[in-house]
């Protein structure tokens, strides 16, 4: 089904009337003409979709403060949908990572920083790895016209309504092996241990609402960690047109930090992608995000991306992403506290070339190169400004 327009395409979304290239990670939505890759089987009137993107990475960051590293990431995803007579639809969807075989440390990338490898310093300069559990949820809608449903959907882990698709899920930035250093300014919730979202959509509108355990996902990356409802969100949606995807959202986070509990975020997040079809298989997709947080009262610190990618065939895709933030965690600080805040940036670049080695499977070879970009006041222990690349091969089956 991959590079499929969704006009050919004979499904609808699981959560109401609308093309399923629509759905994004969680209840996020992307442009309506986005591809929807997977394996799509049906059996006894249950209809399921599996979809996997592996990657083997070398990782070069260089520096004073840059380090080298070989790691697999990618992520491996299944659902089983039921639809009923009556208009309303169950989705039930699971998705596992290889991130925590690279180690409670993650792997190197300048100027990114959050979460723990041991419960007592932050990473900083390295992003952690994800759980091995990213996503055990179950929807439900219920379809009230040929313009309006309501939904339920509820995860352990899930997603919350904030922000726009996960990184990994974005078309903008999935090819890409390196995560963006905003991610914990746009995105950071996608994986939380208990989330319960209620949403309303009219057409092209989406109103949703989430509670949710605020706490990140501790250094032990193989459990499944107990559900608490102590945060909450709301996010409206707007896809004006099949190429385009709008939504603002606000999150209340209730002591996000392990090392700094008794402090709470509040987070925005507004974003803009558009995504355009390029003949028979290819597709340009451009996202604009920006995001802020306020931690423990503190003033609030904006993170802006500017990301797109562009795949002219089904063999060669580019991509890029220009990062701006305002970050008070690169200086190593007893027991993770927070110091003075720098803006900082990082511009990366890169290619990935893909072969079709059977119908749902394709093997690819790329490379990127980032270049960072620090204040007067980080530059005596990042070496001025340093750069970095990683090289890497992929298996998608789709």
């Amino acid at each position: 089904m991959s590079g499929m327009p969704p006009g050919d395409h004979p499904m609808t979304s699981a959560l109401g009337p609308w093309p399923i290239g629509r759905d994004a990670s969680g209840t996020s939505w992307q442009p309506d003409v986005s591809e929807h890759a997977g394996i799509h089987t049906t059996q006894g009137g249950w209809s399921f979709m599996t979809h996997a993107l592996l990657n083997l990475t070398y990782d070069g960051q260089n520096g004073p403060r840059g380090d080298d590293q070989t790691f697999v990431s990618g992520m491996v995803m299944t659902s089983a949908r039921r639809d009923f007579d009556d208009g309303s639809t169950l989705n039930l969807r699971a998705m596992v990572s290889p991130d925590p075989l690279m180690g409670k440390r993650g792997y190197p990338l300048l100027l990114a920083a959050g979460e723990t490898a041991d419960g007592v310093e932050t990473l900083i300069d390295r992003q952690h790895p994800h759980d091995l559990f990213m996503e055990l949820s179950a929807s439900y809608a219920r379809r009230l016209s040929d313009t309006d449903s309501v939904f339920a959907y509820v995860g352990l882990p899930g997603e919350p309504a904030f922000g726009p698709p996960a990184f990994m899920h974005r078309m903008s930035a999935m090819d890409s092996p390196e995560a963006p250093i905003t991610h914990h300014w746009l995105d950071s919730t996608h994986i939380v241990f208990g989330v319960a979202t209620l949403g309303w959509v009219h057409d092209a509108f989406k109103l949703e609402a989430s509670t949710f355990k605020g706490r990140e996902p501790d250094q032990d990356r193989y459990d499944i960690e107990r559900p608490e409802f102590d945060s909450w969100s709301v996010r409206a949606s707007w896809n004006p047109s099949a190429e385009w995807s709008l939504q603002a959202s606000y999150a209340d986070v209730t002591s996000p930090e392990q090392l700094s509990p008794g402090e709470d975020d509040t987070k925005w997040s507004a974003s803009a992608i558009h995504t355009r079809r390029i003949g028979a298989e290819g597709w340009w997709s451009t996202t604009l995000a920006w995001g802020a947080k306020s931690h423990g009262g503190d003033d609030a610190t904006n993170a802006l991306a500017l990301e797109s990618a562009f795949s002219p065939n089904d063999r060669w895709t580019m991509f890029a992403r220009a990062e701006r933030t305002e970050t008070d965690e690169l200086l190593e600080l007893p027991g993770g506290a927070h110091g003075p805040v720098y803006t900082v940036g990082k511009v990366s670049v890169g290619a990935i070339r893909d072969w079709r080695v059977a119908e749902h499977v394709r093997f690819g070879v790329g490379a990127l190169y980032a270049s960072n970009f620090v204040p007067d006041g980080l530059e005596p222990s990042y070496g001025g400004d340093p750069d970095g690349g990683m090289i890497f091969i992929r298996l998608k089956i789709d």
